[in-house]
């Protein structure tokens, strides 16, 4: 089951976004709707309520008066904690059963306004944001909406910003446009990424480039990428794993790359990554374990020869919208080292990673992804012995 979370800023079409995936095929639990609920007439929520703040918060026909509490819980901050110990676990009991009745097949949308704020992104597989630029949101709220002006600017203040969204953001909706735009947008996502992302996840398998290598400019997004899966990698081990990090060419600012995630997980033995609920917990979470990655290994360096220091286990990521590595090597090897030697090297060194691109770029024309390793393995040994001499002048040691 795909679970993907959808967010955006008040008056961004969040709303409108929802109703297609519903249109498409998904089952799309509304967190206010689930919010409402907990606390309806006659409900468990509601009577908590009212034992915990009196009949002052209480409507004349026996409902929930909102805006009577909504004076006291933001004018009192124990109030609302209160109130929070009394409303989230029903709406996480109400979610979780929501979600439980649904299909294993089906791809679950789960429509979160705060998403962003309540740091929630790495509990899906994936983080649909629909943006809209303020003005735009403004201008949705005081028509449409009826918003008055002082209203709709403190809402769209007391919200997260769009570089937090974006952060959190693995696919971005613009809807500065017209609708038949945005939904046009959606229609694409669900089709090229979502179905075969949920596909992926349902038969246990990953995602892969392209055979021919393509070098591209570094990309600004993609510290942010790696920081979103290095976040759900981190939830779904727990402490099965020492340390995630980001490495590979992508980890270099300023480094032309193939656009490709290398996520690097630390274990204490590599016998902890072979574990069924290791494997079960990255697969879950979209990162399964393919046949015969059970014996991945690592290219030896000439000075540390024994190939059994060498041997990893591999992952790959299950969407097809962002192609993720993960080398799973136990930190007191020496890949786990070289990988974060090489990533800090580069990124300290200049003249080094400008040297390196220029060899990218000639050993890339019509070369397929094997040759492409072959022809960086050559420079890879040299490397490390220079990073090596670099690490030793510098006192450099590894995480």
């Amino acid at each position: 089951m795909l679970r993907v979370g959808l967010t955006g800023g008040i008056g961004s079409g969040k709303s409108t976004v929802a109703q297609r995936f519903r249109e498409l095929g998904a089952v799309v639990i509304d967190a206010d709707q689930v919010a409402r609920e907990v606390v309806a007439p006659d409900s468990t929520g509601l009577a908590a309520i009212r034992q915990r703040f009196g009949d002052a918060v209480m409507a004349p026909d026996g409902s929930l008066d909102r805006g009577a509490l909504g004076e006291i819980v933001f004018a009192d901050a124990q109030a609302r904690k209160d109130l929070e110990a009394i409303t989230h676990p029903l709406i996480g009991a109400r979610t979780r059963s929501l979600v439980d009745s649904a299909a294993p097949e089906a791809i679950v949308v789960h429509e979160v306004p705060l998403l962003v704020e309540l740091d929630m992104a790495a509990a899906y597989h994936l983080t649909v944001v629909v943006g809209a630029d303020d003005d735009i949101r403004m201008a949705r709220l005081t028509g449409a909406r009826g918003f008055t002006e002082s209203d709709a600017l403190a809402r769209i203040a007391a919200q997260a910003g769009d570089r937090a969204r974006r952060a959190a953001a693995d696919a971005w909706l613009d809807n500065n446009g017209t609708v038949e735009g945005l939904l046009a947008q959606v229609d694409v996502l669900w089709w090229d990424r979502i179905v075969g992302f949920n596909d992926n996840l349902m038969t246990g398998s990953r995602s892969h480039p392209l055979e021919i290598p393509t070098l591209v400019p570094y990309d600004d997004s993609w510290p942010w990428a790696a920081a979103r899966l290095i976040r759900r990698v981190t939830v779904a081990l727990g402490d099965r794993a020492v340390a995630v990090e980001h490495i590979g060419s992508t980890s270099v600012p300023g480094l032309i790359a193939k656009d490709v995630i290398d996520l690097q997980v630390g274990v204490r033995l590599l016998a902890d990554a072979d574990d069924a609920a290791f494997v079960k917990a990255l697969a879950d979470k979209g990162f399964p374990r393919s046949a015969g990655d059970d014996h991945a290994s690592d290219t030896a360096l000439p000075w540390i020869d024994d190939a059994t220091l060498w041997r990893k286990r591999f992952h790959g990521g299950a969407d097809p919208g962002r192609i993720v590595r993960v080398h799973v090597r136990a930190t007191d090897g020496p890949a786990w080292r070289y990988a974060l030697l090489l990533r800090d090297w580069l990124r300290a060194e200049a003249g080094e990673r400008d040297a390196y691109a220029v060899k990218r770029r000639l050993a890339q024309p019509a070369t397929t992804t094997a040759d492409y390793v072959e022809a960086k393995g050559l420079w890879i040994v040299g490397a490390c012995a220079r990073a090596d001499a670099w690490a030793r002048h510098t006192g450099w040691t590894r995480r």
